[in-house]
């Protein structure tokens, strides 16, 4: 993929106009579809108010994008796979949103540019770091890419369990229904050491698995009414 749409997506974000429509989607999630789906939110507290940050959530279904962005006052930017930017109304919202488009299963050293660029200017980013889409509660294996962004920008990371999107909406899903859904934001995790090797980048992400994991427990547990 070349840079054409990644730079237009920039210029669109850069935009005056962009902030209004970020501010209306967030209050309108925060307002219609967070009631919805009868969410609830432990931990916001844990999400530094300044200063570059990675939001690592696990990823269960397509509404997991929009129930973060009322998480903070914080504008929350994303990366976005590059199919949803093939119409242009939907390319102009998605960057509007924040987003800007990577190509899936594929070294994108553009996107990791774009994102490098964006934590530099003290941005809150948006990385799922299992890649994809997964079902179940079991976190899946994490890619390196998340350490490797937080110890070239020393972002801090702050992993998000989300318990019921996959339920309220799936895949193929075209509407959501109204199921519970429950959302635990871990604490913060310092990022590795700027010039970390490969094995520590490694066993950092691990620990961000286990986290990720302990939060993504608590929130199926508050779920089910055991938590």
């Amino acid at each position: 993929m070349d840079s054409d749409p990644q730079d237009r997506a920039r210029r669109i974000n850069a935009r005056w106009s962009s902030g209004p429509v970020y501010l209306t989607i967030r209050a309108l999630v925060r307002c219609l579809l967070w009631p919805y789906l009868r969410t609830r939110v432990t931990g916001r507290e844990n999400i530094p108010p300044d200063g570059p940050v990675i939001l690592a959530p696990v990823h269960r279904s397509n509404l997991d994008s929009l129930m973060l962005s009322p998480l903070t006052r914080r504008r929350l930017r994303a990366l976005a796979k590059e199919s949803l930017f093939k119409a242009p109304p939907m390319a102009w919202l998605m960057a509007s949103l924040g987003s800007f488009p990577v190509r899936r299963d594929s070294a994108d050293r553009e996107s990791m540019r774009i994102a490098r660029e964006l934590l530099a200017e003290n941005n809150l980013l948006l990385v799922f770091p299992e890649g994809k889409r997964h079902e179940g509660d079991t976190v899946d294996e994490l890619f390196d890419g998340t350490a490797w962004l937080a110890a070239r920008t020393g972002s801090t990371v702050v992993p998000v369990g989300i318990a019921g999107t996959g339920d309220a909406m799936p895949t193929g899903a075209r509407l959501p229904r109204p199921v519970k859904v429950r959302m635990v934001v871990g604490p913060a995790i310092d990022p590795p050491e700027p010039k970390a090797s490969r094995s520590v980048l490694r066993a950092w992400t691990v620990g961000l698995a286990s986290a990720l994991q302990a939060a993504q427990d608590e929130a199926v547990g508050s779920r089910r009414g055991t938590g």
